[in-house]
């Protein structure tokens, strides 16, 4: 059913929509939100749809879906089939299947059409006035304008265009606040884990506008605090559940966490962050050590549980093992590049998805591997590649003059660019 229906609607989808869709993620999402206000303050619609998944009008979303005869009373059935737990049939007579695979898609159906909703309130009116813009992920979803009152109106929209779908608006997790300044608590917002604000600063440290002027605040995502409560929090409680358990099974159960959060956040402001994390985890594991060793000092359990580190400090890494804890700080900060608009890997676009993921189910494993390696660019002339193009694998040092046919010697060029690099190649060989 999610093969049939996917392709169709990921063509209809509006381009602020990133959850639960292929090819999109959290980063997009936010990054979407750091363009819109990084050259501008503004007041923002921070809202939650109250209990999406569980109160989605099961006619409503059928007669969205518009599908055929066959594929509707199959859907029907599933969404009317009702929960079977301990024994104990409950009904479903509103909601979408939490679990499936396929629920995901039907809430973003349900969901759909509420940019244009917005788009038609707010018509855009030359350079004047441009309609506020909806940010959306499943089922948070975040309005950003410089004007207060297009927010406020934006809010009264939302809910009456919800009301048919047998949605609303979470009124506790629902609150309007500016980016910059307000009148009472701190400015900015939190959404998807990420804190977002702006801070007024100098004119040395400003960010600016694309004229280059400097525009007297600096927009800054980090970590939220929650966020980063949960994940120390999480760090104690594996620390205190392996007090009696040797260093190389601490570090095997940390390292994963570890990875994935600051993975998740390597795309934001989080270098000062990720140096705060790793001294109160340092402190958690030195309060493990003295647990295990109560009558021993300092340098005696400094020299049994740490290791000098090639110019990076101490690493808590057992004698007898390889195992090396993974620390914050060690994870690099690259910037998010946002998807591009409405664009899908259903597209045809097999360049640039392959670019981007690293696969594509039209493109050949080592292609779409080596166009993600190589950014979309032929190393020959620089230029990126088209869907158009005809692209081929070169080996870097010819196998004539032993290169391996492996994938640090390959690389993707274009036809004539690959002609002219074998006539080069083979001078070379010829001197």
């Amino acid at each position: 059913m999610k093969a049939a229906l996917e392709p169709e609607w990921e063509a209809k989808f509006e381009p602020n929509s990133y959850g639960f869709r292929p090819g999109r993620s959290c980063h997009d999402a936010i990054q979407a939100i750091f363009n819109t206000i990084r050259a501008k303050p503004k007041y923002v619609l921070d809202a939650d749809i109250e209990k999406c998944f569980d109160r989605i009008c099961h006619n409503e979303l059928l007669k969205k879906v518009n599908t055929s005869p066959n594929l509707r009373r199959q859907l029907k059935t599933w969404l009317k089939a009702g929960v079977l737990d301990n024994g104990k049939l409950f009904p479903t007579a509103e909601g979408t299947m939490q679990g499936s695979p396929l629920s995901p898609l039907l809430a973003n159906i349900a969901l759909h059409g509420l940019e244009e909703v917005i788009a038609e309130k707010f018509p855009r009116k030359g350079s004047c006035f441009m309609p506020p813009i909806v940010i959306r992920y499943a089922d948070d979803l975040v309005g950003l304008h410089a004007d207060l009152d297009v927010i406020k109106q934006c809010e009264e929209a939302t809910n009456e265009w919800l009301k048919p779908m047998g949605l609303r608006l979470k009124p506790s997790k629902t609150r309007i606040t500016h980016t910059l300044t307000v009148e009472e608590g701190e400015p900015g917002f939190d959404f998807l884990g990420y804190n977002i604000r702006q801070y007024p600063v100098g004119k040395t440290k400003s960010g600016r506008s694309n004229h280059g002027k400097p525009l007297g605040f600096k927009t800054l995502i980090k970590p939220s605090k929650t966020a980063i409560k949960r994940h120390t929090q999480r760090l104690r409680e594996i620390v205190d559940t392996h007090k009696h358990a040797d260093q190389a099974g601490l570090i095997k159960s940390l390292n994963p966490v570890i990875i994935g959060w600051t993975n998740y956040y390597s795309t934001v402001v989080s270098k000062v962050v990720f140096s705060v994390i790793g001294r109160s985890l340092r402190r958690m594991l030195y309060a493990w050590t003295t647990h295990r060793h109560p009558n021993k000092g300092k340098r005696w359990l400094a020299r049994k549980y740490w290791r000098h580190a090639e110019g990076r400090g101490r690493k808590f890494q057992p004698t007898e093992s390889g195992a090396k804890l993974y620390q914050h700080h060690e994870t690099p900060i690259r910037r998010h590049v946002k998807v591009q608009g409405a664009s899908s890997p259903y597209d045809g676009n097999w360049v640039y998805w392959s670019s981007r993921l690293g696969r594509h189910p039209e493109v050949l494993t080592k292609v779409a591997t080596l166009l993600k390696k190589q950014k979309g660019k032929c190393p020959e002339c620089g230029l990126f590649f088209r869907n158009e193009d005809v692209i081929e694998i070169d080996h870097i040092i010819p196998k004539t003059a032993g290169g391996r046919d492996a994938y640090y010697n390959r690389q993707l060029l274009h036809r004539h660019c690959h002609d002219v690099k074998t006539a080069r190649d083979h001078e070379m060989l010829a001197e």
